[in-house]
């Protein structure tokens, strides 16, 4: 319990049920969804696979069995349920950087794109269509470049 207690306060996870008899496990997910909750099993267990199976973010210890293991979105692969909290930042920073990703595209596309097709050309600019692929690429090297700062993402054991 103080496992889970304390990895649920590094995350900001409101509820935490831990200790619960294998019978019991995917009852209690049902129970967190029916009330709208979203719900994150962590299990390494024959007897937690169904839990993971029906929670919306099931996470295997990667020591479990090969069912658990099966049944989970996510596979830690130490043996130590505190990766949990590296799962979870590395999870909201990948999302964060997909978003930033996006916006730059859709940003940049919504510029470019009027500007290569033309639309300055009554004022006397027209983009040469060399420049025009030069862009693009940069463009696309931006984002692979934002993403790759993810790398230098720190997680905390």
């Amino acid at each position: 319990q103080a496992v889970a207690d304390s990895v649920a306060a590094r995350i900001g996870i409101d509820e935490v049920r831990a200790q619960v008899l294998p019978a019991d496990k995917a009852v209690a997910v049902r129970s967190f969804q029916a009330g709208g909750a979203k719900v994150a099993m962590v299990g390494d267990g024959v007897n937690d696979a169904p839990a993971l199976a029906q929670a919306d973010v099931g996470i295997a210890i990667g020591a479990g069995t090969d069912v658990a293991v099966e049944s989970a979105g996510i596979v830690l692969v130490r043996d130590d349920p505190r990766d949990v909290v590296g799962a979870i930042e590395l999870s909201r920073a990948s999302y964060r950087k997909m978003v930033q990703n996006l916006v730059w595209a859709t940003g940049y596309n919504a510029l470019a794109i009027p500007v290569a097709a033309g639309l300055l050309a009554p004022i006397g600019f027209v983009l040469p269509m060399s420049l025009g692929a030069v862009a693009m690429s940069a463009s696309t090297l931006i984002v692979a470049a934002n993403a790759q700062l993810l790398r230098g993402l720190w997680l905390r054991p």
